[in-house]
This record gives structure tokens, sequence and C-alpha cells, in this order.
């Protein structure tokens, strides 16, 4: 990856519904080279996909929350249970498995607070080989969604 394609993944993170002539003339680059690198981008996997970035607000979900999991125990079978059990809720829009304790983060958002005990109540305290949940609120984003550097 050189300097060119980082322009083009900078451009793209800002603006992911630009035309190939649009992205050309803001990198700088004819069309055909451009498009040439934007294919090559995809294939390679350094551009996963495309998708509107939606406000939580906007479609009635105005309570976030962190969540971490500790695991009674870590071996093969309890983690991949646990992660397809996670990846099965669909207010869980991020999980990442941690070094150290704890285990995991999961990142909720649900409507109210209502909302989430029941979540926590009949999904997340119930995920297989949980020992800990520790739940805080989200107040304020500070930096969201911000591009990767180029």
């Amino acid at each position: 990856m050189d300097a060119m394609d980082r322009k083009i993944l900078a451009e793209l993170q800002q603006d992911g519904r630009l035309t190939v002539t649009e992205l050309a003339a803001r990198v700088q680059l004819s069309v055909s080279p451009c498009h040439r690198r934007l294919r090559d981008l995809e294939r390679d996997g350094a551009i996963r996909g495309y998708r509107a970035v939606v406000d939580p607000a906007a479609v009635g979900l105005h309570f976030e929350t962190l969540v971490f999991a500790t695991l009674r125990w870590e071996d093969p079978d309890t983690v991949t249970t646990f992660e397809e059990a996670v990846t099965a809720i669909p207010h869980v829009l991020q999980a990442q498995r941690l070094f150290g304790e704890p285990d995991y983060l999961l990142r909720v958002a649900t409507t109210d607070l209502a909302a989430f005990q029941q979540l926590y109540d009949h999904k997340l305290a119930r995920l297989p080989g949980v020992q800990r949940l520790t739940s805080t609120l989200v107040m304020k984003h500070v930096v969201d969604d911000r591009p990767f550097p180029a």
C-alpha cells in the first residue's frame, strides 16, 4: 500500500458514496488508474465494504452501555459458544475480546434503561460461560467512528 492508496482510503472514509470520477479528482489521479486501485483495495480486503452511518437516536436507540464480561473458563469451547451467542444479539453493536481482565468488551444500544435491563436479565446475564458482567453508561461520544489515519 502506497501513499496514493492511503489518499483513496482517506477520501472514501469521509464519503463512501463518491463516484470514481469524484474520487479520482480528489486524489489527483486519472479515472482509470483510480478505478484500478479501488478494485485492488476491495479485492485485497483493505476496503471491507460500504455502508451508511446511522444516528442511533434517529432509530430510537437513545441508551448506550459498555458491558465488560469475564468468563469462568477460557477454553476454546467456552470462547466459541460465548462469541456465537453474543453475535446473535442484535443490540450488541460491537464485541471485542481483550487480553487480561475483563475478557470481553461489548457495546450495547437499546431504547432506554428499561430495555437494557430486560436485555441484561434475559440475554446478557445468560450468555454461556459468563462469570461476571460489569456495565457502565455512555454519557457522551467524544470521538465516534473516526476514520483510520492515512
